[in-house]
């Protein structure tokens, strides 16, 4: 199956809306749209932090063993591409949220009694 650019130019653009929605809002991303409500069934940060944390670590796994099958002449090429970008993103998301929390802890830090 070959998905346009067209569409997949849409879907990263509907997803990176839903998740500046989720940023302005304060709400989970499922929960930027309004549809699902009430906070008592919502996740403290250390929970979404760790959840986080494990996405990107079995991301690098999955690309690294794609990248491994493709060294070895076995895999589809586009998958390779694909786990190996989508990997390099999330360590570019978590360089960046690394980035924003020791900004953050350097303002607290700042902050006159």
């Amino acid at each position: 199956m070959i998905i346009s650019s067209t569409t997949s130019n849409s879907a990263a653009a509907a997803a990176y809306a839903k998740t500046q929605s989720s940023l302005e809002t304060g709400l989970p991303a499922d929960d930027a749209d309004g549809l699902v409500s009430g906070a008592s069934g919502g996740q403290n940060f250390g929970d979404v932090l760790e959840t986080a944390i494990e996405g990107a670590v079995s991301s690098n796994k999955e690309a690294e063993l794609k990248a491994a099958s493709g060294l070895t002449g076995h895999g589809n090429l586009t998958d390779i591409v694909t786990s190996v970008s989508q990997a390099q993103m999330v360590l570019q998301t978590a360089s960046v949220v690394r980035d924003k929390v020791i900004q953050s802890y350097q303002d607290i830090m700042r902050m006159t009694i």
